[in-house]
This record gives structure tokens, sequence and C-alpha cells, in this order.
């Protein structure tokens, strides 16, 4: 057995058990850092995997699953319905989008992207006037079950699964200059008269390289999507909850989506939880005598009343406490640390979006499974970073709770990264 399986029978996700060394075991986490067995504090720069906003452990959240767990577990969500899950859908409904009207809840980003995508179809089915082709951008990811893998960039993320996945259209990336080719594309396919929804991440494309275009893009997306009787899809489950400066990125736009997916930051990242919101049109387009016309979709964890008092507290969290100028600190800050690296030959293409930065290490050979990417990730876990570029991709994405010397140390380490690269020692 390699040495990263030899002492656990645990299958690890996104990790090749043969090259990585055995898991370091996490004992505890408190605001932005993770502590291992050893009495380690490692920061957690992208917060784990984009899901603690606040910081681990946020007291109010914690206190509410404590709450909860004393009157509630699990409780069949087709059957019944329960306080937590009525009261996060009227706060998830009052901070959204105006124009969302209805809450469907599940487990995860996949499985709420999943549902997104179904709404759509099944919007246009009872309807009586079927579409079946999703328009996706380039570079996308939303997930790793068979319909989101479907959307996602095809590649080796999938390439093993492709009998299992069905065709979209893809729209080219927006990059500076080009955003023309982008829109009309777009315009070309729904002419087409068959595009029930384009599904895009609004802003930024996380996994495919946290890939950043403007919000007029997305306006201009959301307006042919109009024009053509097509529904917009929009993936908040990463850029959610504050990370590009706003509660939602598709607000910097000024749209409504007709489906929004949310995930991630919905409880503080705490508890596994997601929700898709949808206009009354969705939800009407189902609604009927005739049990066909049912939304035929569920999860045995539906709407968890733990996972969703969870979610209630971080609502409370963002009414309480001063999170929005939490968010415009780390901006600011994250901004003055990213100016010099602009210039730096090491880097292209350095920018932020919100609270999220990335940078793209100049080497020979880049993409998801650039060499130099594991090299970097081990570098920066000696240093107790919990940085995991993608491929050649250096990004950031900490919780609102890190401080400015603690972004000092991170942005040291990436120049001190880059340096040994360009010669060779990293």
């Amino acid at each position: 057995m390699s040495p990263a399986t030899s002492h656990s029978p645990v299958w690890h996700p996104f990790t090749q058990h043969a090259l990585e060394p055995v898991m370091k075991r996490i004992v505890r986490t408190e605001g932005a850092y993770l502590v291992d067995a050893q009495g380690n504090r490692i920061l957690d720069a992208i917060s784990s995997w984009w899901v603690i906003t606040h910081g681990h452990r946020h007291p109010a959240i914690m206190q509410a699953i404590r709450d909860s767990s004393e009157a509630y577990d699990q409780i069949i969500f087709a059957e019944y319905t329960h306080e937590p899950a009525e009261a996060l859908a009227a706060g998830l409904i009052d901070i959204a989008p105006t124009g969302l009207a209805h809450v469907f809840y599940s487990d995860s980003g996949s499985t709420c992207v999943e549902v997104a995508l179904k709404m759509a179809l099944g919007f246009f089915h009872n309807s009586g006037a079927p579409r079946r082709r999703v328009v996706v951008m380039e570079h996308g990811y939303h997930g790793d079950t068979i319909g989101t893998m479907s959307t996602g960039e095809r590649g080796a993320f999938n390439a093993a699964y492709e009998p299992l996945l069905f065709g979209v259209d893809r729209l080219p990336f927006p990059t500076p200059g080009h955003e023309q080719d982008t829109l009309g594309a777009f315009e070309t396919f729904c002419a087409t008269g068959q595009v029930a929804a384009l599904l895009v991440e609004p802003l930024v494309l996380g996994a495919g390289g946290m890939k950043m275009y403007p919000a007029t893009v997305l306006a201009e997306l959301k307006r042919i999507a109009e024009r053509h009787q097509s529904l917009l899809i929009a993936d908040e489950v990463m850029t959610g909850w504050g990370r590009t400066g706003t509660m939602f990125a598709c607000e910097q736009a000024g749209i409504v989506p007709d489906i929004l997916c949310t995930s991630k930051g919905l409880t503080g990242g705490a508890l596994p939880l997601a929700a898709t919101l949808c206009t009354a049109a969705i939800f009407d387009a189902h609604l009927s005598t005739d049990r066909r016309r049912t939304f035929f979709h569920s999860s045995s964890y539906t709407a968890n009343p733990i996972a969703c008092a969870a979610a209630l507290a971080n609502l409370e969290v963002w009414k309480n406490e001063p999170v929005a100028e939490r968010i415009n600190a780390l901006s600011a800050m994250q901004e003055e640390r990213l100016a010099p690296f602009r210039n730096n030959r090491h880097f292209a293409d350095a920018r932020r979006t919100g609270t999220i930065v990335a940078l793209d290490l100049d080497v020979p050979a880049g993409g998801y499974l650039a060499e130099i990417g594991p090299r970097l990730r081990a570098f920066f876990r000696k240093r107790n970073l919990l940085i995991r570029p993608l491929g050649n991709v250096i990004y950031l994405m900490p919780p609102y709770c890190v401080t400015a010397e603690e972004l000092d140390c991170v942005y040291s380490a990436i120049e001190e990264a880059a340096a040994l690269a360009a010669v060779g020692s990293l």
C-alpha cells in the first residue's frame, strides 16, 4: 500500500493516494485556523473549499446547532414541514434578488444545481412547449453529479464518465476585448428556440481557474435570455454570501435570475445544506391537479432541521454583525497586497473580485494538472498554510475574520514560492 493509504481505509476527494502523504488529522477548528494533532495552527486561506464565511465555529451558529438538536433530528420533508425550514425560506426570499419566490432544499452545491436544471426542463415540459438545450460557459464547473458534470468543462474531471454525460451548448469565455463573441454565440443558440436555460457562475468561474468577467456581460446575457424566453440559472454556490463583495454576485449586474442556487456559505460553512430559489412562474408551472406535473426530486435529508437552524443563525449574523464592513475591509486588504504582484514577472493576470484573489504563476505548462500544482501545495503545507492551487493558478478565498497580519504571511509565502519556482528549486 502507498504511504497515503497505509493507515486508513478512507478514500479522500480529489486525491491521488499514490502520490499524497498521509493526511494530517485535524482535531479542532477556530476562527481562520485548523489545528492538527501536533498542535500546529494552519491558516485556512481557502475557507475549507470556500464554505467558511465568518470563520470556523462561529459561536452563534454553533449554539443554534446545539439548541436545535434538543428538539429535532431528520423529519421527512415530503410529508411534514418545520419552523427552521419555513423561517429560513422566508429569510432567503427576503435577502435574494427581488422576484424569487420559492425555495427548494437539498444537500450540496451539486444537488442544488441538479434541482435547477430539472426545474428549468420541467417548466418548459409542463408549459406544453418542451425545450431541451442547456447553454453553459466554457471553463465552468457546477459539481460532480451526472447532470452537473455534463454542464461543466470536459477534461480530466470527467473523461472516465463520458458515456453518462449529456450534451450542452458552450459559450466562449468573455475574455477582455472579446465579450461580444460570448454574447453573439448566446444569441445564436437562443435563436433556435430550443434553449431552456443558460447556467452560469456569475462574475467568477471557480474550479475552472478563478476566471473573472465583468457584470456588464452577465447583465447582457440576461437580456438576451429574456428576449428569447429562455431562463437564466445563477450558480451562486461559490459566489454567494459576500465572496464577490455583495451578498449575491447577481446584484452587481442588476439582474434577477429565474433560478438561483446557493450552498457553501448558506450555513456559514458549519453544516451541509443547499437551496434552489425560483420565480413564481417556475413553481406555478408545476402546480396542478395533474400529479404527473409534480416536481419529482428529493433526497432523504431534504431540509434537515439542524442544518436549517444553522443557516437561520447565519442570517442573524448577517443582520446583527458588521459583515458587510468586514467584507469591504478584506477586499481592500486583498487589493493592497495584490497590487505589487501585477508587476511581478513571475505572474500573469493578477486579479480580484471582492474578497477573491487569483494569480497565474508563469510556468511552461499550466492548467489544472500542471506539475507545479502539487509542489506549490506541499510548499504552503510546510508553512502551515491551507492553499490548494488550481494547477498553476494560486487563489485566495479566506474567511472574513482573517487579519492583515495573516494575509501578509500568505502573500509573503506566495512571493517566496514563485521565486523558488523560477529557479527550479520548488
